[in-house]
């Protein structure tokens, strides 16, 4: 990200450091508290909201910072001017507040999340989402209000869905036309349970409900559709294919049909097992004959398709990059243009009863797999994101994909009526 530097020097050099606010202190909030404050001159976090202040507290300390504590919107207003670190309960209080230039959500939490980002948006502020769950199930939508707004709403660097986007824009500038973006995982098991996934989430300090969304298939689902989402590919099949392949991901250019490539006009897809891992990869074709010949003397194959991939994805580390991107250069990293084309489908991991309150995202009773959003609305499927808080009507058999007639909905959730709201504007 060279011009992203440029940039960041050239605000430290005049004392003019992008103020960011962060919504959520987790794992990996914390981390990049950490980095910014360590390795990132030119930018600087100014307030962090949690529900839980001593985890934002928590945040600054590991960074090496003393926060103050503010309780409405004026308070973290004069803590933001005066330079001083400041943590807050109230995310809405600190979107309000003035001296922020970026909100970035680290929440994951899906009807909370869609409160801050439309404030933020409402507010003018650039919002960087670290948000999945979220932009797989209303993104559409948020971000036809943010284009509205004029506002940039974008997902974030360094995770895989905006690995993928910055490696899809670069093979595109080389005259290559994508056709497969895909993602690589090295374990996959959709049965996982926060039991199962307890050792591994106290090991590392997670939160042990995202990592069993992790290995159990719904998280790469939504990065997936995130990125057919952003630039109009679908999915093969309901859940991708998903193949095991422990070679490298060149050799992945011989396992896809370019014609049916071609026919659906790019898919999205994992693979696990395959090296390096855990990158990203895209397969795209060339239809210059001089061209390919230039491809394969720099060792690319021959054709028809091509492999280029990043063998890394590093999370937190990348998200300031996307910040500067959007305050500086209103460019966001992967946002999607238009309404879905992919959406996350919730299916049943056990045999549910009737009566059963749906535990959502990485719980015991569901996973997530990705759908084409035509198949979606024709068939009515409950979409991953709303499925916490669900009532079954009806006893569900493990692996049934879920429908909006089998659940009673929560009542009042803002998720719901978002998601209608995306439905009418982008009919089917």
């Amino acid at each position: 990200m060279i011009i992203v530097d440029t940039a960041l020097r050239r605000r430290a050099e005049e004392d003019r450091p992008i103020r960011v606010g962060m919504v959520g202190a987790g794992y990996m909030g914390r981390g990049l508290v950490r980095h910014i404050s360590a390795s990132v001159p030119g930018m600087r976090v100014a307030a962090i909201s949690n529900r839980n202040p001593a985890n934002a507290e928590r945040a600054y300390k590991e960074a090496g910072l003393a926060p103050a504590r503010a309780d409405t919107a004026d308070a973290i207003s004069a803590a933001v001017a005066g330079g001083r670190p400041v943590v807050t309960e109230d995310a809405f209080a600190l979107i309000a507040a003035e001296g922020i230039d970026c909100l970035v959500d680290v929440t994951g939490a899906v009807d909370f999340g869609a409160r801050i980002t439309i404030a933020a948006i409402e507010r003018g502020l650039p919002v960087v989402t670290m948000n999945a769950e979220l932009d797989c199930t209303v993104g559409p939508l948020l971000a036809h209000r943010a284009r509205s707004a004029g506002v940039v709403l974008t997902g974030a660097d360094g995770d895989q869905p905006a690995v993928q986007a910055n490696l899809l824009r670069f093979v595109r500038s080389l005259g290559v036309t994508p056709l497969v973006a895909g993602n690589i995982k090295g374990f996959q098991d959709e049965y996982r349970t926060p039991t199962t996934q307890q050792p591994f989430a106290d090991r590392w300090g997670q939160n042990v409900h995202m990592i069993t969304s992790f290995t159990d298939g719904t998280k790469v689902s939504f990065e997936q559709a995130i990125v057919a989402n952003a630039f109009g590919f679908t999915v093969p099949r309901r859940g991708m294919y998903g193949r095991d392949h422990t070679g490298h991901v060149d050799e992945l250019t011989q396992m896809y049909d370019v014609d049916e490539l071609r026919e659906y006009g790019g898919i999205v897809d994992y693979v696990v097992g395959t090296k390096p891992a855990p990158g990203v990869y895209v397969l795209g074709t060339h239809d210059d004959p001089a061209q390919r010949s230039y491809l394969e003397l720099y060792k690319l194959g021959r054709g028809p398709l091509y492999a280029f991939y990043t063998p890394y994805h590093l999370c937190h580390f990348e998200v300031p990059h996307t910040v500067v991107r959007a305050v500086d250069f209103g460019d966001a990293a992967l946002t999607p243009p238009a309404g879905p084309r992919v959406d996350v489908v919730a299916t049943a991991k056990r045999d549910l009863p009737t009566g059963t309150v749906l535990d959502g995202i990485g719980g015991y009773d569901a996973y997530g797999v990705a759908e084409s959003h035509a198949v979606t609305r024709a068939d009515d499927l409950l979409p991953m994101g709303i499925s916490e808080g669900c009532v079954l009507r009806r006893a569900v058999a493990k692996d049934t994909v879920l429908s909006y007639g089998d659940v009673t909905l929560p009542p009042r959730r803002l998720v719901d009526t978002l998601r209608a709201e995306q439905d009418t504007l982008f009919a089917v």
